[in-house]
């Protein structure tokens, strides 16, 4: 549950629940508004499964609903700063693990915007996960330990760049 309290957002991340909110809103309320109305008029709806199924999506919709708006009334975009080195939301970081020498990038975005297993594209990394609060405020050039409890391992932090 998000509270009431300021929620630091890229621009992006902005931008992108504002195009899920309107989906919601526009396209997923409606479709579930008529397939209650269909569920309905089959008859009996205490042994309707598709009656249940549109309820059950109907739920999860408001909800979600819900989520955003509170996010978006609680976010703050971050101000990424172009001049200043120094790792921070709304960054593009690469790393190189000290060990093995492979290189990955990603983004550092909050924790309402990481999807770093959804797409491998552009990963999304958290800034409370434990890459992100490692590396957060760190340059390039600098070796950081990230504290993973089961092996921390080092990396070396190769570019910094502004996303935004």
């Amino acid at each position: 549950m998000v509270t009431n309290k300021n929620i630091e957002l890229t621009k992006e991340g902005v931008d992108k629940l504002n195009v899920e909110y309107r989906e919601l809103i526009d396209i997923e309320r409606p479709k579930i508004y008529e397939a209650l109305q269909n569920a309905r008029g089959m008859g009996d709806l205490s042994e309707n499964a598709d009656y249940d199924a549109a309820r059950d999506r109907q739920a999860e919709v408001e909800g979600r609903i819900k989520e955003i708006e509170s996010i978006l009334a609680n976010a703050k975009i971050v101000d990424v700063k172009k001049n200043d080195k120094s790792i921070s939301i709304g960054k593009t970081i690469t790393v190189s693990f000290v060990k093995s020498g492979l290189k990955k990038v990603f983004q550092l975005v909050s924790s309402q915007e990481s999807d770093a297993l959804t797409d491998s594209k552009k990963i999304k990394v958290s800034n409370v996960s434990p890459v992100g609060a490692a590396l957060l405020g760190h340059k390039v050039g600098d070796v950081v330990t990230i504290d993973n409890v089961a092996n921390p391992y080092d990396v070396e932090i190769v570019d910094v760049k502004v996303t935004q």
